[in-house]
């Protein structure tokens, strides 16, 4: 017998409940991240960490924060890669609700929720789009939420959205026509907030598959992964369930939340502006320094995946700062002729 409840109560429990996904499983064995792909993804971000410590005035005491750390890749990347007189200043924490892996050094600090002040900076790495949210979609009689059942991910409408969700969707996602689908992104909003509001200083980034108002996708985009494929988005703890996010509307959040600058920009051009070109090694190196040039050409690969527009380069990079600017290294770079 089909139980029906909301795609937000749905979500939350197949990735956060008890036996839920992100508490049993490592999600590097079902899907491919930036973290995954290349250390060299944790190299760019330590340049930006660089020039955060800087603009702050390299503190005493330089947090870095990782929420949704998985198994705390990206943070021993960092630690790995950052300059003797910075390391020795960092405060790295995980933010995970799964227990803390063996390996994870101790230095790193793991908690299931946000340390109360932060003062540096905060990488949210394809956390946002594993936020529960609800569904809805129009219908002859107006907007209902959907409905689905957890054991199939069959669906059906249900009552009508609240006046929260009406609001949001009025402003950041309107429907035009039945069948359309709107995925109320103000869970995603508020935790953005929550992010904000505990930046006393420094910079907070979230990297993630997203879309802006003027090219919302008109069916959604839920997707579930398994095993390094894609499968349906059925919410029985099987599977990651995930969606893509308004990166827009989460922008507004901040802004509301006090930032004092603001970036929304593409991981391409951030990347590139951080360093990473996936340009080839000139030929002549291979006869010069033959090692040294597999070395480059190994790295232009990595690089040219992770700024490839049609996959993890076209992901959407929102960057808020709070008592500094926006690090000026993140200006996009003039594309090569």
């Amino acid at each position: 017998m089909a139980v029906w409840v909301t795609w937000r109560t749905a979500m939350e429990r197949a990735l956060y409940g008890t036996d839920g996904f992100y508490r049993r499983e490592r999600p590097g064995e079902h899907f491919r991240t930036s973290v995954h792909a290349s250390a060299r993804f944790a190299a760019a971000l330590g340049r930006l960490l660089a020039e955060v410590d800087a603009a702050l005035g390299h503190p005493a005491r330089l947090d870095l924060v990782d929420m949704g750390a998985g198994r705390a890749e990206l943070l021993i990347n960092l630690l790995r890669a950052a300059e003797p007189g910075l390391a020795e200043r960092l405060v790295p924490t995980a933010v995970e609700i799964a227990p803390r892996p063996p390996e994870v050094p101790e230095r790193i600090t793991w908690r299931n929720e946000l340390p109360p002040e932060i003062n540096g900076l905060v990488i949210a790495n394809e956390w946002l789009d594993n936020i529960a949210l609800d569904v809805v979609e129009e219908t002859p009689d107006g907007p209902r939420l959907v409905l689905v059942d957890p054991a199939t991910g069959a669906e059906r409408t249900g009552p009508e959205p609240s006046p929260e969700d009406l609001d949001w969707m009025a402003r950041w996602w309107p429907l035009r026509e039945p069948g359309d689908r709107a995925e109320l992104g103000h869970p995603r909003c508020v935790a953005w907030s929550s992010v904000i509001e505990r930046l006393a200083g420094g910079l907070a980034v979230a990297v993630d598959y997203s879309h802006t108002r003027e090219s919302r996708p008109p069916y959604g985009t839920l997707t579930g992964y398994r095993d390094g494929a894609t499968v349906p988005a059925v919410p029985d703890g099987s599977c990651d369930v995930t969606a893509h996010v308004a990166l827009d509307a989460c922008c507004a959040s901040g802004e509301r939340a006090g930032v004092s600058d603001t970036l929304l920009t593409t991981q391409r051009d951030a990347l590139r502006s951080l360093g990473l070109s996936g340009a080839r090694p000139p030929i002549d190196l291979a006869h010069r320094d033959p090692r040294g040039y597999v070395r480059a050409l190994c790295a232009a690969g990595e690089d040219a995946e992770l700024i490839d527009p049609g996959g993890l380069g076209g992901f959407g990079w929102l960057a808020q700062s709070v008592g500094i600017p926006v690090p000026s290294i993140l200006s996009p770079v003039p594309s090569p002729v």
